[in-house]
């Protein structure tokens, strides 16, 4: 077989997409799965498929030579409340409202008590709002991408492969007592005049003890480095594929918690919020070919179950002066997803379903995929291809 090096230049494109891919089955990103819906299980060329089911690699066909799957990576973005800004952009109210309570004096008080207290309530009366808008708002992002050099042989079949991911969210937890406390003075002037006064007395702490909501960001990234092995054999003479991916893994987590009013998107990746661990994962797959035009496929994702706790992050409540700790998990577990390919010269027609949930944080939920797909290898002398995913 020439040995020549074929390079998949169509996985050069980085492709930013709002749908399922980085957060579902696929761990990693190719472009031509992509264009077929996030599937391939059953359906992907032997040469990108390595990526998801490593059983892929031994269905090299002939005339293929070596091939390296360029990287290309994948985003999704989900962040309709554009979360991540109205935090960033909280701290500018809270350094008003600072100036507002840190500038309180009794003199100021005594000889103009209705314009100190107006600005005052009002300081308040903005902090508060933003402290409603953000009450329950998220934001997540994914990413993934992906890299194989793929080399098929007649007895057994190698690639070499690099592969990560990432998860990340942002969310606010706001304490109701904040926006009560923050209402209390917006609306009643005698609740105001002794905050205030409080303030000019006894120093700012006074008020800002009682504000103690949080925001946090969480991310997770996965890389993983490995060698894939595949062979084809003949079962009652059917073709059955088998393959396995043995890989060392890495995994940074970042637990970025904060009170709101001091959250600096900036500040995520700074060391003190920052956890990593190195392990041993494998992947597994299998594949038949049922006849000419049906293609059965099986993939088993990090068979290998890993707990990997971030760090612990102690935030101390001003009013109450309870110390909780913001800590998280992150659960990587096996990812099982079987898949179903009809196809003939023009069409592929593929389906992939997860048949076990997708974990990350223990704090948030579990999720489960199904992609459906269809291809068509000419139109109108181009090839051109249409994916569906439903979740």
């Amino acid at each position: 077989m020439n040995k020549n090096v074929k390079l998949s230049l169509i996985a050069i494109a980085v492709s930013l997409f709002m749908a399922k891919q980085a957060s579902a089955a696929n761990t990693w990103t190719e472009a031509r799965n992509d264009a077929m819906g996030g599937t391939g299980v059953a359906s992907a060329n032997y040469g990108s498929g390595v990526l998801l089911n490593p059983a892929l690699l031994a269905k090299a066909k002939p005339e293929d030579n070596i091939t390296v799957v360029l990287p290309a990576v994948g985003v999704q973005i989900t962040d309709k409340d554009n979360l991540q800004d109205e935090i960033d952009d909280i701290s500018d109210k809270v350094d008003y409202y600072d100036e507002v309570v840190d500038n309180l004096t009794l003199g100021q008080i005594l000889l103009n008590p209705r314009g100190v207290l107006s600005q005052f309530q009002g300081a308040a009366r903005d902090l508060a709002d933003e402290l409603e808008y953000l009450n329950g708002k998220t934001a997540r992002a994914n990413a993934g991408a992906g890299l194989a050099v793929s080399i098929p042989g007649q007895t057994l079949s190698v690639a070499f492969i690099a592969k990560g991911y990432a998860h990340g969210r942002v969310s606010s937890s706001i304490d109701q007592n904040d926006i009560q406390y923050l209402r209390d003075i917006q609306h009643d002037e005698r609740v105001a005049l002794r905050e205030a006064g409080r303030a000019a007395l006894l120093g700012s702490d006074e008020i800002t003890k009682h504000l103690n909501s949080t925001a946090s960001g969480r991310v997770a990234i996965v890389s993983d480095y490995g060698i894939a092995l595949a062979k084809q054999f003949v079962v009652g003479e059917v073709p059955v594929s088998i393959g396995v991916t043995p890989k060392l893994q890495k995994t940074w987590l970042y637990n970025y918690t904060t009170s709101i009013y001091n959250y600096d998107s900036s500040d995520w990746n700074s060391s003190r919020y920052r956890n990593d661990d190195t392990g041993f994962n494998i992947d597994a797959g299998l594949a038949a070919d049922i006849g000419e035009n049906w293609t059965l496929g099986l993939s088993g994702q990090n068979l290998v179950s890993r707990d990997i706790d971030t760090k612990d992050i102690y935030i101390t409540n001003g009013m109450t002066g309870k110390t909780t700790n913001y800590k998280d998990t992150y659960q990587i577990r096996p990812l099982v997803t079987a898949g179903i390919a009809w196809h003939n010269d023009l069409l592929t027609v593929s389906a992939d379903g997860d048949l076990t949930e997708t974990k990350g944080f223990k704090s948030e939920d579990n999720s489960q995929y199904v992609g459906v797909a269809l291809k068509f290898d000419r139109c109108h002398g181009w090839r051109c291809a249409q994916g569906i995913v439903r979740m």
